[in-house]
């Protein structure tokens, strides 16, 4: 077939194969941002951070050890894999998608790495201080500098084995503190937002409903309460342990969690938390 016939046909889309795959799909839609939505054990799905992103997640986490020098990503040591780092898994990641367009491109979005501390505290701080400050990564951090909080593309927090000392003793930082709600200095009036933005705690350790039947108004109250002091001193709310196997007890919760105004949503199906989410927005529309 002459060159300039091949050409017009496949102008007209009459060859098989000539028009790029690229211009033969739609463009994919942009995802809404959840902003209540949050990946616990984020790394254990088969694409770390992106299925997250897929779906609309504001806020992941990952559990990190620290080994021969390294911040590797796991659960557990059973399941150490020197590939597998914060670097690699995170912090690349996200620098690359600030870097063209950012975390949701075009949407102005709060996002929370929130890094959990499995090995000793201080020590593994240190480690994750130095990295997440390093040029490569340092412009990503919202910061605490001159007594003020600077906001960036990313807000890093810190759980599980956290130097609280060590953090509040520092005159800048590119991390926060996830303070506990049952500890009255991280919660409300006596806290320091700027220290201690987050407030979290194990869901059974606070409340006895997991779902059956209406809440009790006495833990409904207590809930509600627990948000409005924290909201009043500028501080977000998670729950942990929350029940999460599908079904009417798991909605019940989240509806419950919605409606009190809780910030991060804990869930490991990253799928059936943003569909729960967005019907519960066009409901509410």
């Amino acid at each position: 077939m002459p060159r300039s016939l091949f050409l017009l046909l496949a102008l007209l889309g009459l060859v098989a194969g000539a028009v790029p795959a690229a211009t033969a799909t739609p463009p994919q839609q942009r995802v809404e941002p959840l902003a209540q939505a949050h990946a616990h054990n984020d790394y254990e799905h088969a694409r770390p951070l992106f299925d997250a992103l897929d779906h609309g997640f504001t806020s992941v986490e990952a559990d990190i050890f620290l080994v021969d020098g390294d911040l590797l990503v796991a659960h557990d040591p059973a399941d150490l894999d020197p590939a597998r780092t914060l670097r690699s898994l995170y912090l690349d990641p996200l620098r690359q998608k600030a870097l063209h367009g950012g975390i949701y491109p075009g949407r102005r979005v709060d996002f929370q790495l929130l890094i959990d501390i499995k090995t000793e505290g201080e020590s593994t701080y240190a480690a994750l201080d130095s990295v997440l400050r390093s040029p490569r990564y340092a412009f990503l951090w919202t910061s605490y500098r001159s007594g003020r909080v600077w906001r960036g593309p990313v807000t890093a927090v810190v759980s599980g084995n956290r130097p609280r000392a060590t953090m509040e003793a520092q005159r800048s930082r590119v991390a926060f503190y996830d303070g506990r709600i049952a500890n009255q200095s991280d919660l409300g009036p006596g806290a320091d937002a700027r220290l201690t933005p987050l407030v979290s705690d194990n869901w059974t350790t606070l409340f006895s409903w997991t779902g059956a039947g209406p809440m009790p108004a006495d833990e409904r109250a207590e809930l509600r309460a627990i948000v409005r002091t924290a909201h009043d001193a500028g501080q977000r709310v998670r729950f942990w342990a929350t029940p999460d196997v599908a079904g009417p007890e798991r909605e019940a919760i989240w509806r419950e969690l919605v409606a009190a105004g809780v910030d991060h949503i804990n869930t490991d199906d990253l799928a059936g938390l943003a569909g729960f989410l967005r019907s519960s927005a066009r409901h509410a529309a």
